[in-house]
């Protein structure tokens, strides 16, 4: 590794990003200099895996940064998308020519770490990169100048500066630093812990702190300041603000017993995206539960929303559902209307976008989520008859409620829950009728009960390692499924059969089951296509999956939807696992 390290290329001259900070370290004022707190919070919660230390640790940085620091911070916490400003390719590009470092090292390095950022950061000492000044910037300078102006320049000059930046940061701060510039910037804390945390702050409640939250944050000092100002109040939100979504946690049947059925709402559980249709202040908004605008993708419920009254705003499901159909399409017709920033006619003709509306949560501008869902629902079926009678046909046929269904004794639950399929529905919903509308997942008022996943045996064929900390492991698994090397030859006897792939899943396996496999692999490999290796086909696994349906896009001919690992089973041979004709057999269902 030395003797590799020797040949990196000539020292660098001085770079424009480092000359021109202006001062040293030492001239800056502690609180100019929290770039180290934020790296430091970040180790800190990348090792932490206890939810009230991680709480703790948010709050004491958030109450501690410079606003315009703590913003930028939120953001990156938050997980909002960020543009990639240089690829990791780049990034690898650049330490390999400064390094000397053959490719194939590098890649060796890169598998057992599973990450080019940190890789490149543990490079750094071969390198040998001449020594710099301390570079110690405010987070949001990085990220409001320094980050962009690196990415803007080009060639030569910005492999000098790049270079120039790992030199003038510890370790730790490269590997931020790399993820920050190539936009893979994540660490595991969700939303709500990082909300918990700014109540914490602001002393104001979770829910408030969420509902200010939703609909985009501006990383800016003074939006910060806002967000826990105790006195700000709605009147200063944006009108396009959605409300924090109600989530529903998985049925635990014994907490039901005590209850009388009359007291709950069940409804089916679409298989759409959630989403919240806004009328305020004559403009309307289609948000996703993932805070994403997209009334581009579906501009006839922005059409649906403009029959709206003034001041409304629904919660329900966005689906396919032809307006003569007696259910909705599958989940694969709605993946052709996301992400588009245009819709042809052809396409909506196809996939026509319905809004099933199960929530009302403001009414005439008034907040509804504090009134009991019983009086919530019969203002929505109300709102929806007024809006209906005066309404075009494309309108009415673009708005649906979703039905209570009949619940006489928790006797019935299964086998209603067992007609989801059929109504091309994932399971049941239910709701106490006298809940509020509240924020996040609060257990006991509103549970899903989801139809038990559809299942195939399935047998091993190709393998990847993972990442992060299972890079060293094949944790990606390819699975095929046994079909005829000639359909039109299938009722014959002799007709040979072969495995085609079908689908791929990576989560399921504990620890052990992952290490286990993985020796396996490692002794079975037959081929190996650079970073995945064909294996023996011997191994059979049994997959669930939500749904399945016809994809010319897959050499099996069917597509499945959120395929998992549900057992490994080690007590059948290859030549059991299930055929290709018994997946087709599922379509009817899925």
């Amino acid at each position: 590794m030395e003797q590799l390290a020797r040949q990196r290329t000539p020292p660098h001259t001085a770079s424009p990003l480092i000359a021109t900070t202006g001062a040293g370290p030492e001239a800056l004022p502690n609180h100019s200099r929290p770039v180290h707190a934020f790296c430091d919070l970040f180790e800190c919660l990348d090792r932490s895996s206890g939810t009230k230390a991680r709480v703790v640790a948010l709050a004491a940085y958030f109450s501690e940064a410079p606003a315009a620091d703590a913003a930028w911070a939120l953001q990156l916490l938050l997980g909002k998308r960020r543009r990639r400003l240089l690829t990791g390719r780049r990034l690898r590009e650049v330490c390999l020519g400064a390094a000397g470092l053959p490719e194939w090292l590098f890649d060796v390095c890169h598998a057992q770490v599973g990450d080019s950022a940190e890789t490149i950061a543990l490079l750094l000492p071969e390198l040998n990169l001449p020594a710099q000044e301390p570079l110690d910037l405010p987070l949001h300078q990085w990220m409001a100048e320094r980050l962009p102006a690196l990415a803007a320049l080009e060639g030569e000059a910005q492999a000098q500066a790049l270079l120039q930046i790992w030199a003038s940061l510890p370790p730790s701060q490269v590997f931020v630093f790399n993820k920050l510039l190539s936009g893979g910037f994540r660490v595991g804390v969700s939303t709500g812990l990082v909300t918990r945390a700014l109540a914490v702050v602001s002393q104001l409640e979770e829910a408030e702190v969420a509902h200010r939250l939703m609909g985009g944050f501006e990383p800016s000092g003074a939006a910060f300041t806002a967000l826990l100002c105790p006195t700000a109040g709605n009147e200063a939100a944006p009108i396009s603000r959605p409300y924090p979504f109600f989530l529903a946690s998985p049925l635990e049947p014994e907490r039901l017993q005590a209850d009388d059925p009359a007291q709950w709402r069940a409804e089916w559980k679409w298989d759409g995206i959630r989403g919240q249709l806004i009328r305020r202040a004559g403009t309307t908004f289609l948000w996703s539960r993932g805070e994403d605008l997209v009334n581009d993708s579906f501009p006839e419920l922005v059409a649906l929303g403009d029959a709206l009254p003034d001041g409304t705003v629904l919660d329900g499901e966005v689906i396919v559902w032809p307006a003569a159909a007696e259910r909705p399409l599958g989940f694969a017709a709605l993946q052709r209307r996301l992400g588009r920033r245009s819709v042809s006619r052809a396409l909506r003709e196809a996939c026509p976008a319905a809004f099933v509306a199960y929530d009302l949560l403001e009414e005439g501008g008034r907040d509804q989520r504090l009134q009991p869902l019983a009086a919530r629902l019969q203002a929505l079926g109300q709102l929806s008859a007024a809006v209906r009678e005066g309404a075009a046909d494309a309108i009415k046929g673009s708005l649906r409620l979703s039905a209570g269904l009949p619940l006489q004794s928790w006797e019935a639950l299964e086998p209603l829950r067992s007609q989801a399929r059929q109504a091309g529905a994932e399971g049941l919903m239910l709701k106490r009728l006298d809940s509020p509308y509240l924020a996040g997942r609060k257990r006991g008022h509103w549970w899903k009960h989801k139809l038990e996943p559809m299942e195939l045996d399935a047998v091993l064929l190709y393998a990847q390692a993972g990442s992060g900390r299972r890079a060293n492991l094949f944790t990606d698994y390819t699975f095929g499924l046994w079909a005829t090397a000639d359909p039109q030859t299938a009722a014959a006897e002799s007709s040979p059969r072969q495995l085609v792939s079908f689908a791929k899943a990576y989560s399921g396996l504990d620890d052990a089951e992952i290490t286990a496999l993985d020796r396996w692999i490692r002794r079975h490999t037959t081929e190996r296509f650079g970073p995945v290796r064909a294996v023996e086909p011997l191994q059979v696994f049994t997959l669930g999956f939500e749904g399945i349906q016809r994809s010319s896009r897959h050499r099996s001919g069917v597509a499945v939807r959120f395929p998992r690992i549900l057992r490994w089973r080690q007590d059948k041979h290859a030549a059991e696992a299930d055929t290709l004709a018994a997946a087709e057999a599922l379509l009817e269902d899925g």
